[in-house]
């Protein structure tokens, strides 16, 4: 044939075939009939080849084997996506995303719109060729022949054995320790000293003698109340020869209204509590909160008064279902009521990052469980599968959060004249209950299964704890399930969280994740023994802290000595009591005491700390989200957009710089200045006088010395500024803020 011929693509989408045909428009019919004939035939065997063995073997296996394995099989060293699909029933049972693989519809089957990077892009590092997603659309439509019929093996998730997963100490119900039958009963004033000793001892270490009385009253005032002690309250507790002189201070301290104030601050951490967003937009002040301090002061006084830890929970979860007609203690529920919140918040996407705060807050902050790294998949570590997320999230997606006025009407008329009214307290409420889809990935896009609202699986059991969330929301069962002592975790989380407070380190070191990437407890025995105890005692904090800080353990010195220091070098046994740093709270409220400038007004709006005429403590500093007070910031306080688990320590040039030269120092240092000055004629009495009110004790011989001569040659008219740089060396002295 003479005619130049063109080239037409016949045959099935599997088999790609090139036929030559003439260019010109005079072919005859016959040929063209032939032509689709041929590729008609050609597409019945294909279909007919990819539903045998030899096709799949052939097309399909080669790929799956050389391309996909390395995420989606056995051997892989993390399965992505829960998807596996080295076995038939484990293709087509896919994973987080649905079926991989339905026989005969294309339109199903997830892997070939991944494929063809549809949906997901899958493989990652290229797209296949597309004769061979061909190959797989031809197969799946032909009914997905799979010769492999081995046992399927499950993803991570169908894999956990709950029996198992359940004897992980975390897991175990907390129960009473029997006593340490090899110590000696006179070395400890209390079971917690037994359980140290017992650790002591099996490493030939024994622990320090008591701290002097001068030492232990300004450490225990500090730790019950965040304030040094008074001079005339050191000489009273040292010249006080009385055996229970020790237990009736501490008796005091809890008494005494400053208590709440100083133990505000440790729950004020874990509730990531602030009054206002990290992105505020002109003068929005929907996302403001400008009476958040109610919550602050509901928090002091609960805490003054020795509310029940497990009722002190319940109430910040659930307060309007629990009593709804006591409109006052709703203020209890900012726990998650001024939690973050964002504009846009009718978009779904929005939504899922407030409901992802919450779960992380209540799950860390309650029962130290990272539950939240469940929101994209199921937990890498701990028995937490990707709907345990979801059954919580949906709680807070069935709960409403907002701002309205405290007065319904905006205002009021009252002597004639147009008075507004005080935008408003925050508000929390049910309200259409909703279960939600599991986000594939965190994908809002992309929704799963419905995933009923519950407790975590692994924290519940037939007897005890409800599996599924009936009424409302679900905040009033998913509190009562918290608030528990059939839950394990509950007391030891608060416990440890005390104990932390007291040594500067918790028994677990990661007060926040008892899951298996958490530090485990040093000493298991005290901190089971201890949390029984709480819950016997009526969950009552006042009885866990006195029982803490009447311990032996409390009391030693923290001189360290150098044999012990080599057996154990980070005190991890506690032969020694730990050398603390000051909060930044505590130190501008120690600075303001020394200078007898310190308002003890409890409750109220908050406060610019750093005004050198505000005299209030600082635990009602405002605390912004937008941006974190200067001083706050400069000495470690925890950034309130999210759950503080502990305060970190940082030493910078910028801390000292502020010590030296911010208004805020230099007015402190003034007062300082004129309390010593008026309190003695002589200098040699006026340091003795600054020393005993800065540190609760006498200057050194040598101390003494130096400011003599510091503060010599300098006449009547200087005297007072010389006397105000000495006073201002004090303040920023190390000793200052350390306790010992």
């Amino acid at each position: 044939m003479n005619s130049r011929y063109d080239s037409v693509i016949l045959g099935t989408s599997s088999h790609l075939q090139r036929q030559c045909v003439p260019a010109t428009n005079m072919m005859r019919p016959s040929t063209i009939s032939i032509a689709i004939c041929f590729s008609l035939t050609q597409l019945t065997l294909a279909s007919a080849h990819a539903d045998d063995k030899d096709f799949f073997e052939k097309k399909i296996r080669p790929v799956l084997v050389e391309r996909c394995f390395k995420c989606h099989s056995e051997r892989a060293e993390s399965v992505k996506g829960g998807l596996l699909l080295d076995s038939r029933e484990a293709s087509r049972r896919g994973g987080d995303s649905g079926a991989a693989v339905v026989p005969g519809d294309i339109q199903a089957s997830l892997l070939l719109s991944a494929l063809r990077y549809e949906s997901f892009e899958m493989p990652p590092d290229g797209q296949l060729p597309d004769s061979v997603i061909a190959d797989f659309e031809t197969w799946i439509k032909a009914g997905a022949h799979d010769p492999r019929d081995a046992p399927t093996s499950e993803t991570a998730r169908a894999k956990i054995d709950w029996d198992e997963a359940r004897r992980f100490w975390a897991f175990q119900p907390p129960t009473l320790q029997p006593l340490p039958n090899d110590v000696a009963v006179d070395s400890f004033h209390s079971p917690i000293d037994a359980f140290v000793a017992a650790r002591l001892q099996a490493a030939t270490l024994a622990p320090n003698p008591e701290a002097s009385r001068r030492v232990l009253l300004r450490r225990v005032t500090f730790d019950l109340i965040g304030l040094p002690p008074t001079p005339e309250e050191v000489d009273s507790f040292v010249n006080d020869e009385a055996p229970d002189a020790y237990e009736r201070l501490v008796d005091r301290l809890l008494a005494s209204p400053q208590y709440g104030e100083r133990w505000s601050r440790m729950w004020l951490d874990v509730a990531r509590f602030a009054e206002d967003q990290a992105h505020i937009v002109g003068n929005d002040s929907s996302l403001c909160y400008p009476n958040a301090y109610l919550y602050r002061d509901w928090v002091i006084k609960a805490i003054n008064e020795d509310l029940p830890y497990d009722q002190f929970v319940r109430r910040q979860l659930a307060a309007d279902l629990i009593d709804p007609d006591d409109k006052a203690s709703h203020v209890a529920l900012g726990f998650i009521g001024l939690g973050p919140k964002y504009y846009r918040r009718s978009d779904l996407e929005v939504m899922a990052e407030e409901w992802e705060d919450r779960v992380d807050t209540v799950a860390r902050g309650l029962l130290g469980l990272t539950i939240a790294c469940a929101r994209c998949h199921d937990h890498k570590y701990d028995p937490i599968p990707t709907e345990d997320y979801y059954s919580l999230a949906g709680v807070f997606a069935s709960t409403e959060m907002f701002n309205r006025p405290l007065d319904d009407k905006r205002e009021r008329e009252k002597d004639g004249q147009t008075k507004k009214a005080e935008d408003a307290v925050h508000i929390v409420r049910d309200t259409n209950p909703q279960d939600l889809n599991v986000f594939i990935r965190g994908d809002v896009k992309k929704k799963g299964e419905v995933v009923r609202r519950r407790f975590p699986q692994i924290l519940c059991s037939a007897e005890s704890l409800s599996l599924a969330f009936e009424n409302g929301s679900g905040r009033l069962e998913l509190a009562d399930s918290i608030a528990t002592r059939d839950n394990p975790l509950t007391a030891r989380v608060i416990v440890n969280r005390v104990w932390g407070q007291f040594f500067g380190k918790p028994l677990v070191g990661t007060p926040s994740n008892f899951g298996s990437l958490g530090e485990r407890p040093t000493h298991p025995e005290l901190l089971d023994d201890l949390a029984v105890r709480f819950m016997d005692s009526g969950w009552s904090l006042k009885w866990l802290q006195r029982k803490i800080v009447l311990s032996a353990t409390y009391r030693q010195s923290s001189d360290i000595d150098a044999a012990k220091q080599a057996i154990d070098p980070a005190n991890t046994l506690l032969w020694r009591m730990h050398r603390r740093r000051l909060s930044v709270e505590a130190w501008r409220d120690s600075l303001l005491s020394a200078g007898d400038q310190l308002a003890l007004q409890v409750g109220g709006p908050s406060i610019d700390p750093q005004d050198p005429d505000e005299r209030r403590r600082t635990a009602y500093s405002r605390i912004s989200r937008l941006e974190l007070h200067a001083m706050l910031a400069l000495f470690d306080f925890p950034d309130p957009n999210v759950h503080s688990p502990k305060r970190n320590e940082t030493t910078t040039p910028l801390q000292k710089l502020f010590v030296l030269n911010s208004p805020f120092m230099v007015r402190q240092a003034e007062s300082f200045a004129r309390r010593v000055t008026e309190a003695a004629t002589e200098d040699s009495g006026r340091i003795g006088c600054a020393y005993q009110i800065a540190f609760g004790r006498d200057p050194s011989s040598d101390e003494l010395a130096i400011g003599l001569t510091f503060l010599d040659g300098c006449d009547e008219a200087e005297e007072q500024a010389r006397w105000t740089q000495y006073a201002q060396i004090i303040m920023a002295s190390n000793e200052m803020l350390m306790v010992d």
